[in-house]
C-alpha cells in the first residue's frame, strides 16, 4: 500500500483500518516466505536507526533480526551513545539522524519524545514504546488473534490489569477494527480517559464495544481473548510491593478464565511474572499463545518496515 511509504507510526490512531489490514497482510506474507526460506530483500541497502532510553529483549532482537531478514541494517543506539535529551535537543538528534538513516525506530519513557522526533525527522519514525503506547505490540496481537480465530471484527477481548501502555493501544487498536475491547483494572488504576474517548470514537465509526470496568469477571465475561500485562512497568519498581496489594484480585488464573469462553485465548505481552498477574498454569496452558505473540513482533514489525520504508 504506497499510502504508507514515508509515514511515521506513533500509535494506531495514524493507520486507518484498511491500511492496519494492509500492514497484517504483509506480514502474513512476510511470515510465510521466512517460513519457507524464500529471500524478501525489500529493504536492500536500507538502515533503522534504532534508539533504546528503555532496554528490552523482544523489541532489540525482533527489530534487529527483522532488517536483517528484509535485507537491510539495523543500528542500536543506546541512551550511553545518544546526546538526545541530555544536550543536544531532540530535534536536533532527529534531524541529524535523517541524513544518516532510512527510518527511525525509538523506544523512550516520555510518549512526547517520540512525537517531538517525529516531528522534526525528515524519515519515517516508529514508536517501539513509551510509557503512553506500545503500537508495535497490539500490531503483533492483531496478527496473533486473526491467525487463531480467523477474523478480527466481532472478536471479544477482555484485558484485566493495569490501564498501561499496552491497554492503551488495544483499546485503539481492537475499536478500529470493529472489535469489543473490555479493560478491567483497580480504582485509580485504569486507562486514561482521552484514549478511552478515541476508542470510543472509532467504536461508533467501525462497529466495535468498549468497556472500562473495575470488575475483572465483568471484563473477561464470555470474552475470546483474555490478555493481561505486568503490574509494575519498569520504571515503577518502587510501587512493586503496592501494587501487588492492589492488583491481587485481577489475577488470571484458572477461576477468571473460566469466565471467558470455553475456547478463549491466553495472552500476555511479556515478560510475564507467574503468580503475580498470571498463574503458571494458564500462562503455559493449552489456551496460551504468549509465543506466538512474542514470534510476530518480527513478522509483524517485518510488514509495518516494508510497507512504511
Amino acid at each position: 500500500m504506497e499510502t504508507l511509504r514515508g509515514r511515521h507510526f506513533l500509535t494506531l490512531q495514524d493507520l486507518m483500518p484498511e491500511e492496519i489490514t494492509a500492514v497484517l497482510e504483509r506480514s502474513r506474507e512476510l511470515k510465510e516466505k521466512q517460513q519457507r526460506g524464500i529471500p524478501h530483500h525489500l529493504l536492500e541497502g536500507k538502515t533503522l536507526g534504532m534508539i533504546f532510553q528503555k532496554p528490552s529483549t523482544r523489541t532489540r532482537v525482533s527489530f534487529e533480526v527483522g532488517m536483517w531478514q528484509l535485507g537491510g541494517h539495523a543500528l542500536f543506539l543506546s541512551s550511553q551513545e545518544l546526546q538526545m535529551g541530555r544536550g543536544e535537543p531532540v530535534r536536533d538528534t532527529a534531524a541529524v539522524l535523517s541524513r544518516y538513516v532510512d527510518g527511525i525506530m525509538v523506544r523512550t519513557f516520555e510518549h512526547e519524545q517520540v512525537e517531538e522526533l517525529a516531528a522534526h525527522a525528515g524519515v519515517p519514525v516508529i514508536n517501539a514504546l513509551t510509557d503512553y503506547l506500545h503500537p508495535c505490540q497490539v500490531l503483533a496481537d492483531l496478527l496473533t488473534i486473526e491467525e487463531k480465530l480467523g477474523r478480527l471484527h466481532g472478536v471479544k477481548v477482555g484485558y484485566v490489569g493495569d490501564g498501561n501502555n499496552v491497554a492503551h493501544s488495544l483499546l485503539l487498536g481492537c475499536s478500529r477494527m470493529g472489535m469489543e475491547i473490555r479493560v478491567g483494572a483497580p480504582p485509580g488504576h485504569g486507562p486514561k480517559r482521552e484514549v478511552v474517548e478515541r476508542a470510543k470514537e472509532n467504536s461508533r465509526r467501525w462497529g466495535g464495544q468498549v468497556l472500562v470496568t473495575e470488575d475483572p469477571v465483568q471484563a473477561v465475561d464470555g470474552v475470546d481473548v483474555v490478555y493481561t500485562d505486568v503490574w509494575a512497568s519498569m520504571g515503577q519498581d518502587q510501587e512493586k510491593a503496592a501494587r501487588k496489594q492492589i492488583f491481587q484480585s485481577y489475577q488470571v488464573n484458572q477461576q477468571l478464565l473460566n469466565q471467558a469462553s470455553a475456547a478463549a485465548l491466553v495472552m500476555h505481552c511479556l515478560p510475564a511474572y507467574r503468580g503475580e498477574e498470571i498463574t503458571a498454569d494458564v500462562l503455559e496452558g493449552d489456551r496460551a499463545v504468549v509465543l506466538d505473540q512474542a514470534e510476530n513482533r518480527l513478522h509483524a514489525q517485518k510488514g509495518l518496515l516494508a510497507l512504511i520504508m
